[in-house]
């Protein structure tokens, strides 16, 4: 059964700030907690419009926007866009990270998305791991319409979480999206196999192409 982010927090009204507490101890322990945005920058062409759905702290989103500002006015210029339905998460990442456009929204629910179009779209962090049935798809129907042509929507989550490789394709395919590549990290190890519905999945999805 899959436990929805607003049900541990309804439980634990301190489980936010405990969330922003680890991160900042991650990040102050040295641990390496860009790899999620480097492949995203590496995926990027300059210019790109960039959702970080599902961005809790920011850092996803906050890395990109750093390398914008690293870089100045010969930089990459991604435009940055970052919603996650946590408001005690998105008043920290507004607070920490200029450079983004932050918005609080459920991922599920269309007219709490920007609207875009982005060129794209990452999950990661495991947000659909926390999205449960029948959200779940319906959260891919609206990442997927806020695509533009050519865009890729790349998630990451552990399959061991209550929904396996077999269901969130289902699901995807329902979005109109097909998984185009698929990994087990996101440092792009390959998958193996031995145990589909078992692991961590890094996948990249494309609008499905209709059948002449």
């Amino acid at each position: 059964m899959i436990t929805s982010w607003t049900e541990v927090t309804d439980r634990n009204p301190d489980h936010s700030h405990n969330y922003i507490e680890r991160w900042e101890s991650f990040g102050a322990q040295g641990r390496d907690i860009d790899g999620e945005a480097r492949l995203i920058d590496a995926l990027a062409s300059d210019g790109d419009r960039i959702l970080d759905a599902g961005a809790g702290t920011g850092r996803l989103a906050g890395y990109l926007a750093a390398r914008n500002a690293a870089t100045g006015d010969t930089g990459r210029n991604l435009q940055l866009t970052g919603v996650d339905i946590d408001p005690v998460l998105v008043d920290y990442a507004r607070g920490r990270y200029p450079g983004v456009d932050w918005h609080t929204g459920d991922l599920s629910v269309d007219a709490e998305v920007p609207a875009g179009p982005f060129d794209l779209i990452v999950s990661a962090g495991n947000v659909l791991a926390f999205i449960p049935d029948p959200a779940h798809r319906a959260a891919l129907g609206v990442l997927a319409e806020r695509l533009a042509p050519g865009g890729r929507l790349v998630v990451g989550f552990g399959l061991d979480r209550g929904r396996g490789l077999t269901a969130f394709s289902e699901d995807a395919a329902a979005a109109g999206l097909q998984i185009t590549q698929e990994y087990s990290s996101w440092d792009l190890r390959p998958r193996t196999d031995s145990a589909p519905d078992a692991g961590f999945l890094v996948a990249i999805l494309e609008p499905e192409v209709p059948h002449e």
